[in-house]
């Protein structure tokens, strides 16, 4: 195994490697944040108030934190960074993670305006609690699984939510027209007022400097003491293209991480396999555990790609209804049918719950399951291992507690 090896990013896919990796080899993580590894997830439940930011720590790793890498010399195997110092390496591991996307709105400089927030990081959750209360006027622009999560750890903290979404309707990538309208019904129940097909133009500033209104592309202002950014991240590429690596959407990989440099490697948000960047936290796993084994030089395991699944729990923000009952969801693959896809779906309206899978031949594509998931373990299982379906199994009996599986 090789001697020396250098993680940068201190991420979900950099300190699972890391103590994946354990004592058989000698591992050096760079963190641009001053935190300790931390679970990315659970940020809009900090945010929320529901776990305060220690929970959500990830099983410590060695991590040289607050420094920040700033070239890679390829040549001589060094990894340069902010402070003057120089990492040498046999091994260097891309994990830089991902940035989020701001996007190109009036009133957005070189920096952002007091009030207005990504929310991508710790330091980013920590900025919103202190400046949102009961009563605070927020706008969230994006309508996303991130602008969801944010929009409802708003409304959970008493914050007036506006939720702003360019597209047809909520989580388009991971739910369909039925679905987001029941997700669309619950948000609204807690507070949340929602927009969709609702394109933001810029934002105006007060005579402060500080966000006083996010205006709309009709000239609609929605008045805001805080805006949330949540328009999706972009992978972090910047050292690796600076450095000569074969870099598309993300920087590109092998089925066994490797990129164009034999030397080095990349896992997590900022990789690009088989032409798909997932940003998702399951790949990001899967990734540092198939590059563990590859650098501990055992069995040659091969990264094929990874079958996402989608979860989220809503919990009801007290300030709206204390008896609400939480939201959750699920979903995989691609829910929308093709021309000759079978379509199983079940909604009850009464009790909030909607199901849908979508079956091509006799493999499951694509699902979406809200308010019950019930049979979610089944049909996940179905779906990630790719399998035929039984025909003695109808299409209905899918949507069963145990899938029908």
């Amino acid at each position: 195994m090789t001697s020396e090896i250098v993680v940068i990013g201190a991420g979900t896919a950099g300190a699972r490697l890391a103590r994946q990796l354990g004592a058989a080899a000698r591992v050096t993580v760079i963190g641009e944040e001053n935190h300790a590894p931390y679970n990315r997830v659970l940020l809009a439940e900090v945010l929320a108030g529901r776990y305060p930011a220690d929970v959500i720590a990830l099983p410590e790793v060695p991590v040289l934190r607050g420094v920040r890498a700033t070239s890679i010399d390829r040549a001589r195997r060094l990894v340069h960074c902010a402070d003057g110092t120089s990492v040498p390496y046999d091994r260097l591991v891309l994990a830089t993670g991902s940035n989020p996307v701001l996007p190109p709105l009036r009133g957005i400089g070189p920096g952002l305006p007091d009030g207005v927030h990504p929310f991508r990081t710790l330091d980013d959750c920590a900025a919103l609690s202190a400046a949102v209360g009961p009563g605070t006027r927020a706008v969230v622009v994006g309508g996303g699984l991130l602008g969801v999560s944010a929009a409802r750890a708003l409304a959970t903290r008493g914050a007036k939510v506006v939720l702003a979404q360019q597209g047809e309707h909520l989580m388009e990538r991971q739910l369909d027209a039925s679905a987001s309208a029941l997700l669309r019904t619950h948000l609204e129940s807690l507070g949340v007022e929602v927009h969709t097909e609702c394109r933001v133009r810029g934002l105006r500033t007060g005579a402060g400097g500080a966000v006083g209104a996010v205006v709309l592309a009709d000239g609609f202002a929605l008045d805001a003491e805080v805006v949330v950014l949540a328009c999706g991240v972009r992978p972090r590429v910047g050292l690796a293209a600076d450095a000569g690596l074969e870099v598309r959407r993300g920087v590109v990989v092998d089925d066994e991480l490797r990129t164009s440099d034999p030397y080095i490697h990349a896992i997590g948000d900022c990789a690009e396999h088989d032409g798909v960047v997932h940003g998702l936290a399951g790949p990001a796993l899967e990734q540092a555990d198939v590059l563990a084994s590859v650098l501990k030089a055992e069995e040659a395991p091969r990264y094929t790609g990874f079958r996402a699944l989608t979860r989220l729990t809503l919990t009801s923000a007290p300030a709206a209804d204390p008896s609400a009952a939480p939201l959750d969801l699920a979903a995989f693959g691609d829910p929308t049918p093709r021309p000759g896809d079978d379509v199983v779906q079940l909604a009850d309206a009464t009790r909030g719950a909607y199901r849908k899978v979508v079956v091509r031949g006799d493999r499951l594509v694509g699902g979406v399951l809200l308010g019950d998931l019930a049979s979610v373990g089944a049909l996940a299982r179905a779906w990630e291992g790719d399998e035929a379906l039984p025909d003695s199994v109808p299409l209905l009996h899918l949507l069963t507690n145990d899938g029908g599986l």
